[in-house]
């Protein structure tokens, strides 16, 4: 199919696809169609616009494929079930690709950790290798700080961890910055850190520009100027981390970092030297950053909102985005996601009503676009639910926001509905296409995804208001919505069930313990179910001073592990009181919610004698990284909520099993 749209005034943007079907409607996809990892993810772009790196699924395997933009493949590696996190370009002829592994590194270091290793792919020297795999140092990646070009050579800067001269034994536990040359792998280290957490920029010409460092005991947060500790630049004391040294500036001797301001809210600035700078974006919530992907420089940003901004410093820049996203229909979102140093060409993906994820190559010289694959082929337009945003208020006025999504072909009226609360929690939901909703969608439910209080994206005080409100106004701030919701005649709030993962899944299990009486059933997905114990275990991971145990006894409102008001909000404490049938699902692998909470889970519920069934995922993290264990989640919690809050028929069509 061919379709010309309007992209600019005087200027046509021709976007090729292939053409929607016609005739009979297809069947609803199956479950696994929806549970399935993106056929194509991780696009990007190399500097010059001449190359592109993805993971793409090609015969049932998920494959690493370098091409040129003419589509004549360079580099094609199967990839198996390795968890790629990221990709990124240094030039041409270097792809260097992040992944991540679950390793458990004994008792003395807390068990198993998440870690990350990077491959770097020299694409004209015709080899690869890992980071780290030379010399005496741990094989993980702890942090990428820069990729420069130096005297005509690439290098990486990432942190490392050294092991002693001559043992197996880690040298000093700390993260140092090390350059390494990506054509020979050789390591350089530049930079050691202490007992305190260290950050560093890089320059273009290899130096370092900027350090910071957070001592968790006194919680200051200090930035200097340089690789030493004389020329201050900002300092706070913040007592869940500091600021965030966020890379280089829009020229090459200057830094961007945020620090707190005075209402607490995150405050971009951009120094060139000692003393604070100036602020970036008027104050605007920045929620990522964009940068010139020859040089590093920053080029723009992206707002923080239900639906993101691409912001581009340049006038220049900000109309070809603008240009190009009056090219797709206006109710479609469109983001950046790569683009060339001369951004003449980059790559957008675009979501939305009708729309399961689309990545366009767009060529701003042509006036092309051509569409590159989408996310999941087998979701049809027709078959993606209708999303939208609801404004509500929680019962002691709080003015709250989330997002409803429809069953597609079904009127919006007296809907069994799906809860959907975030995981965090101090996280979002927004509006795209969001795959665990629209499979509930797809089988006939309403689905709501609130955004509490204590979530991020609405400032400052609205993640305060949520701190010593776990299990409290944070719960009710969730069944509120499905009151507001039930007001309007859009679902029928006696047909309901509760389903999430992480923070999402510790509230699906308050909501059928620490509430009564608002769920049929109740889905969790690697939920915390005893708040004490899992204070116990961070404590032993991070140490009882920490920002991390700070954070969680905030937002938990405890003093300690020991605190006896958790057991006013932990469901394991709670499970004589369960309403609803209860299905525990959780990776044994996760390394942020031990799967220990839900066996915990369900060992009080059986001695309860209440209805409980646990999946347990074997190789499966937190983040749900694995293909087939993906979908067996999903298959899993929604046919137990079919079983316990069955659907009304639907009108026409068939749907697949």
């Amino acid at each position: 199919m061919l379709r010309t749209l309007m992209a600019t005034a005087g200027a046509v943007l021709v976007m090729t696809g292939a053409a929607s079907p016609t005739g009979a409607a297809a069947p609803t996809p199956s479950v696994e169609a929806y549970g399935r990892l993106p056929a194509l993810t991780l696009v990007r772009l190399s500097p010059s616009g001449e190359r592109l790196a993805y993971i793409a699924e090609e015969g049932g395997d998920r494959v690493l494929v370098v091409t040129n933009t003419y589509g004549e493949p360079l580099v094609r590696t199967p990839v198996g079930d390795a968890k790629v996190r990221d990709i990124r370009w240094a030039g041409d002829n270097f792809a260097l690709v992040q992944l991540s592994k679950t390793y458990n590194l004994g008792w003395y270091y807390s068990g198993a950790h998440e870690l990350s290793q990077v491959l770097v792919v020299d694409l004209a020297g015709g080899k690869s290798y890992w980071v780290f795999e030379r010399g005496r140092m741990v094989n993980s990646v702890f942090g990428v700080y820069g990729l420069v070009q130096h005297d005509g050579r690439w290098y990486g800067h990432f942190g490392g961890v050294a092991l002693e001269s001559g043992k197996d034994i880690i040298e000093d536990g700390y993260v140092d910055l090390y350059r390494v040359d990506l054509a020979t792998g050789e390591t350089k280290r530049l930079a050691s850190a202490s007992d305190q957490e260290r950050d560093w920029v890089v320059g273009a010409d290899g130096s370092i520009l900027a350090n910071s460092a957070y001592d968790s005991g006194s919680t200051q947060w200090r930035l200097w100027a340089g690789d030493d500790r004389k020329r201050l630049i900002a300092e706070e004391k913040d007592p869940y981390g500091g600021g965030n040294l966020v890379g280089l500036g829009r020229t090459t001797g200057s830094v961007v970092y945020g620090s707190h301001g005075a209402d607490g809210a995150m405050i971009y600035r951009e120094a060139d030297g000692p003393g604070p700078g100036v602020a970036l974006a008027d104050a605007k919530p920045i929620a990522g950053f964009l940068r010139d992907p020859a040089t590093g420089l920053l080029i723009g940003y992206r707002t923080s909102g239900d639906q993101q901004e691409d912001v581009l410093f340049s006038p220049k820049l900000q109309a070809r985005v603008r240009g190009t996203r009056k090219a797709f229909p206006a109710d479609q979102l469109m983001s950046l996601v790569s683009w060339n140093a001369a951004f003449d060409r980059m790559v957008v993906f675009t979501e939305g009503p009708g729309e399961s994820g689309t990545y366009w190559l767009v060529d701003i010289k042509t006036g092309r676009a051509d569409d590159l694959g989408r996310t999941y082929p087998a979701v049809e337009p027709e078959h993606v639910g209708t999303s939208r945003m609801i404004d509500y208020k929680a019962a002691d006025g709080l003015a709250l926001r989330g997002v409803l999504t429809l069953p597609p072909g079904r009127e919006a009226k007296d809907l069994p509905l799906v809860v959907l609360p975030h995981g965090g929690p101090q996280a979002r939901d927004g509006l795209g296409f969001d795959w665990w909703a629209q499979a509930f969608a797809s089988r006939g439910y309403a689905v709501f995804q609130p955004n509490f209080r204590g979530s991020s994206g609405y400032g400052a005080a609205f993640v305060d208001a949520g701190h010593g409100e776990w299990g409290r106004k944070m719960q009710t701030d969730i069944s509120d919505g499905i009151a507001a919701l039930a007001a309007q005649g859009v679902v029928d709030a006696k047909r309901a069930c509760i389903v999430g993962g992480s923070y999402g899944g510790y509230a699906a299990l308050a909501g059928v313990t620490v509430q009564n009486g608002f769920y049929r059933c109740a889905v969790s997905m690697a939920g915390i179910s005893d708040l004490s114990a899992m204070l116990r275990w961070e404590a032993d991971r991070h140490g009882r001073v920490s920002e991390e145990m700070r954070y969680w006894k905030d937002f938990m409102g405890a003093k300690s592990w020991s605190d006896t008001s958790l057991r006013d909000i932990s469901p394991a404490e709670l499970a004589k009181r369960a309403d609803a049938p209860v299905l525990l699902i959780h990776g044994k692998d996760d390394t942020v919610v031990p799967i220990e909470q839900s066996r915990i889970m369900e060992r009080a519920l059986r001695r309860a004698d209440k209805p409980v069934e646990f999946v347990e995922l074997p190789g499966e993290d937190h983040w749900l990284s694995g293909a087939s264990t993906r979908v067996s989640m999903l298959r899993a919690a929604v046919a137990f909520v079919e079983k316990h809050n069955p659907a009304d028929a639907a009108p026409t069509g068939r749907v697949a099993p």
